[in-house]
């Protein structure tokens, strides 16, 4: 049994997460975490790990193989925890936690994907403008009343991307960083993950990489999760991770996707694009963001979050 290398220093609970949640996880040697901020390439990091799992283009439905453990409105922690014990192939888990809220084994391998700041945000905003009415009741539900939790849906979002930028820089400007029941900013969180990026069961990846070489960048996590894949069968695996057979297969990978949004899957996978912050934000809002990033992240931290692995280099390396 994988044994514990760096023990839970954060608690986090937001209106839809607990790290309480994975204080009853039980590691299997092998297992993988796919670690994330929202609207980073998740759902595409765990289509790649299943697709060198399982070695086979065909979609299967993620969130019946692949738990969201921390979260809160899909499903009691007993039974997320019961679907885990019960899988045979080897395990891959999701999680949008920071790394320091997150148990970390050694045995067990953890992958943390990663993208611009900007357009997590622009994706973000379609993410958050077409949830359905009574999913947002059922967030609100999971929250419970404790009043120290502070609910990104106390009003409705905006339908202007810019206007809902403008909220989320102010979060990240306002240095709350600490307090119980909000979410951590992008700054913070990814700070939790560069700080253990040398570490040899943790793969940094990111979006822009993703984009540029699919392929090659995933037989790097193959390479990382030991898995070994017939050059031909690569290619088919590359196919069906690509966005467009994404999409197309979307109501099968995201059956449950139908519940939560306005268009299904269609709307959660939305474009797949960078950069479409650049026909969005002025100068003015831009330099509020670059302000932060010199403020929050080294040099390296910037580089990589902002170009990846194949423009920056490789974290590991970084200083």
């Amino acid at each position: 049994m994988p044994k514990l290398a760096r023990a839970v220093t954060r608690e986090y609970r937001t209106m839809i997460m607990d790290s309480h949640r994975w204080d009853r996880y039980v590691p299997r040697e092998g297992d993988i975490i796919i670690c994330t901020y929202p609207k980073c390439g998740t759902t595409w990091t765990q289509r790649i790990v299943d697709l060198l799992v399982f070695e086979d283009p065909a979609p299967r439905a993620l969130m019946q193989i692949s738990p969201w453990l921390d979260a809160t409105f899909f499903a009691p922690v007993e039974a997320n925890l019961a679907q885990l014990e019960a899988q045979t192939h080897r395990r891959f888990i999701k999680t949008h936690l920071p790394f320091d809220a997150v148990p970390l084994y050694d045995g067990v391998k953890y992958i943390h994907t990663a993208r611009d700041g900007r357009d997590s945000c622009m994706s973000f905003h379609n993410h958050m403008i077409g949830f359905k009415p009574e999913m947002v009741e059922r967030m609100r539900a999971s929250a419970g009343d404790d009043p120290r939790i502070k609910s990104r849906l106390a009003g409705e979002t905006p339908a202007d991307p810019r206007d809902f930028y403008l909220g989320w820089i102010a979060e990240a400007e306002a240095e709350v960083t600490e307090e119980y029941g909000r979410d951590l900013p992008i700054f913070e969180f990814e700070n939790t993950y560069w700080r253990e990026r040398k570490r040899d069961n943790v793969l940094l990846v990111h979006f822009s990489d993703l984009k540029a070489d699919l392929e090659g960048e995933m037989r790097r996590v193959a390479g990382f999760l030991d898995i070994s894949v017939p050059p031909h069968l690569m290619q088919d695996l590359a196919r069906a991770a690509t966005f467009e057979d994404m999409k197309k297969n979307g109501d099968a990978l995201m059956a449950e996707a139908r519940f939560a949004w306005d268009r299904g899957a269609d709307r959660f996978l939305n474009k797949g694009t960078n950069g479409r912050w650049k026909d969005v934000l002025n100068a003015g809002d831009l330099a509020r963001y670059d302000a932060l990033v010199k403020k929050k992240w080294s040099m390296a931290t910037a580089a990589w979050m902002e170009g990846g692995r194949l423009k920056a280099g490789d974290p590991r390396t970084a200083d």
